[in-house]
């Protein structure tokens, strides 16, 4: 039992406190590609420190949701890092939550996003969590059928569950999962707020999204808004490595594996982040009114891998 607390400790912790470092690589990456030297990739580790360390500013007419938000944002990604196995599948806290509980999760941090966006009444503040909850009402439906897939296979909604089907047992090739991988990759994109759907350097006030909605914020609430974000990136892309990656991540008690298991974890990450950069650099955003034709093809790219599972 004690070990496998620590084991869940630790996992946690890994996400939580590497999340920023595989925010920079991307940004890093991306300068490289661009002809760019770039900031570093401890630089979020900087700009961290920085608005921790400053004082905070609140509009007038804030209320006690605009104050309490950013950490209900960050509590719950924090939950949801406790749920997904990177390294190993002995997770105690991931029997307490499934798969559908952890989009749940997503749509909680959301909701409480675009509340605090439209608290303080500016017109960006209300332009962008009306954008937001459009990318909501598409990505969530298409998110919940592409974890219905493996879940099939493994005949369990649990996240540990579905890595032992799908990493410790007989390789079996799921065509299925091929049409959900790339719609996973086509919904974390707009989750994310990353390109084609948002820009997450841009401060266009046409174009942004995201970014509209924290334009109040200043100091620690927009410290672990921007961490919050880190971790979301980071737990998505823990979540396609457990569901479509996941060969290399050690089983329950195996101690002996875990130094493998993280090796692993790091190649995966790096190689993830070099392809969002990639994909980032040779993209364009897309108009608004076109994320329902982005989305709506990935929730049926999501129903067509469910489909020809079933067939």
């Amino acid at each position: 039992m004690i070990s496998s607390i620590f084991s869940q400790l630790f996992q946690t912790l890994l996400i939580v406190v590497l999340a920023p470092l595989l925010l920079g690589w991307v940004n890093q990456c991306r300068a490289w590609l661009q002809n760019r030297r770039g900031a570093g990739v401890l630089q979020p580790y900087r700009v961290l420190h920085k608005l921790f360390h400053k004082d905070a500013v609140l509009a007038d007419n804030a209320s006690s949701l605009f104050r309490t938000a950013p950490y209900i944002q960050f509590a719950c990604m924090v939950l949801v890092a406790s749920i997904v196995p990177i390294v190993a599948t002995d997770l105690p806290f991931a029997a307490a939550a499934d798969v559908i509980a952890l989009v749940g999760l997503f749509a909680l941090a959301r909701l409480f996003a675009a509340l605090a966006a439209m608290d303080v009444g500016t017109a960006f503040g209300s332009m962008g969590a009306r954008r937001e909850m459009l990318v909501a009402s598409l990505a969530e439906p298409a998110l919940l059928m592409i974890l219905f897939t493996p879940a099939l296979i493994a005949h369990s909604t649990s996240l540990t569950t579905i890595v032992e089907a799908l990493a410790h047992r007989e390789v079996v090739l799921y065509p299925s999962l091929a049409f959900a991988a790339v719609a996973f990759a086509m919904v974390a994109l707009a989750e994310n707020a990353r390109i084609p759907v948002d820009n997450p350097a841009t401060h266009l006030e046409l174009t942004m999204i995201h970014e509209a909605m924290i334009l109040e914020y200043s100091a620690r609430h927009l410290a672990l808004i921007e961490w919050a974000s880190a971790i979301k990136l980071s737990n998505y892309s823990a979540i396609g490595i457990a569901l479509f990656l996941p060969w290399g991540i050690a089983g329950a008690g195996d101690w002996s594996g875990v130094p493998l298991a993280l090796a692993v974890l790091f190649v995966k990450l790096l190689l993830g982040g070099a392809g969002l950069a990639l994909l980032e650099t040779l993209s364009a955003k897309l108009r608004i009114f076109r994320a329902p034709e982005f989305l709506g093809t990935a929730f049926l790219l999501a129903v067509l891998g469910m489909l020809m599972l079933e067939l």
